[in-house]
């Protein structure tokens, strides 16, 4: 606890000095900044140019350098007792579960407040600076260590997934192989065939994608995002490990007020963007509900008609009762 005061302490001292030097396309822990930002600018820029390089640094914050990233925080204070804690935060040793203790020589110490600062300091030199000093007609977006670069083409973008290779090995740090690639973003115009046509980013899946042109009442394909599926099948194991149909003591009012702030939490997130694709969702947590019902009140016990009818007849009375009904039926 003492050590986490601490550090909260020195990222106020070090973020308003940070904030003036850090790039505008960085947007992980930020102030004022979310991963929607991150996300709307990487759509915007999926339409504008034909390719991409999906980065993924393998294990980054276990092997964030300690001299480099003491180097870059000297250059933003004088500070003798910044630089005397910084130090010894990263050097700490780390107690593992079994209560052993393990000797560290790299990383940063992750979940501390002070991490996600020093790490976006790091790769504000080893990757921001660099990037835009030698390819300066490419742009890109940064979340952490998750980042989306945009090419004209498919040369231009093996050549800068090659350049940031040698780049990151320069700083110790290593693309992942099988996670990094190129790809293609498909769409209505762009028709070419080429083997990745999606990735994910910030919780997003980018692909082509179905869209309706109102104004002229025709469909197109474009390429945008959505809730990634993996996300969404996590958010619905969620749901069920709360075993909702087994607290049947409680009212509903109870119920919603134990769910909402998850589903709140996910639904806002995941709707600013292609919110239909959260659809299924929502269904889950009503069959959940309908289960719980069942199991509740006798004269529902047969069947799902009777259950469903139940529900239907609760969401028309409060509508606005469980986050998912205000966000599915009364906005969409």
């Amino acid at each position: 606890m003492v050590d986490r005061v601490a550090q909260t302490v020195a990222v106020l001292v070090l973020e308003p000095e940070l904030e003036k030097v850090f790039h505008e396309d960085s947007h992980g822990y930020r102030p004022g900044r979310s991963p929607v930002h991150a996300v709307a600018a990487c759509r915007k820029r999926c339409w504008e140019k034909d390719w991409i390089v999906d980065l993924d640094v393998k294990a980054f914050f276990d092997t964030v350098s300690w001299d480099l990233t003491l180097k870059a925080v000297a250059r933003h204070t004088d500070l003798k007792w910044v630089l005397l804690y910084v130090e010894r935060w990263l050097k700490a040793s780390m107690r593992m579960p079994d209560g052993t203790v393990t000797v560290r020589t790299q990383g940063t110490p992750q979940g501390g407040p002070i991490s996600p600062l020093l790490a976006n300091l790091f790769l504000h030199y080893g990757f921001d600076r660099w990037i835009s000093r030698e390819y300066p007609g490419v742009r890109f977006e940064r979340f952490a260590d998750d980042v989306v670069i945009h090419c004209v083409t498919e040369r231009q973008a093996r050549e800068v997934w090659d350049a940031i290779g040698r780049r990151f090995a320069d700083i110790g740090l290593t693309l992942h192989p099988e996670k990094t690639k190129i790809v293609y973003c498909k769409d209505g115009r762009r028709r070419r065939d080429y083997p990745a046509v999606s990735f994910t980013f910030c919780g997003y899946a980018f692909r082509p994608r179905k869209s309706f042109n109102k104004a002229e009442g025709r469909a197109f394909t474009r390429f945008l995002p959505a809730v990634d599926p993996d996300k969404l099948a996590g958010m619905s194991r969620k749901v069920a490990s709360w075993k909702i149909h087994r607290r049947t003591t409680l009212t509903l009012n109870d119920l919603a007020r134990g769910m909402n702030p998850a589903l709140r939490g996910w639904l806002n997130y995941f709707t600013v963007f292609y919110p239909s694709m959260v659809i299924p969702l929502c269904w889950r947590v009503d069959r959940h509900l309908m289960h719980w019902a069942r199991r509740k009140y006798k004269r529902l016990e047969r069947g799902d008609r009777r259950a469903r009818e139940w529900l239907l007849g609760v969401r028309e009375r409060a509508p606005r009762l469980f986050a998912h009904w205000a966000l599915r039926y009364a906005t969409w």
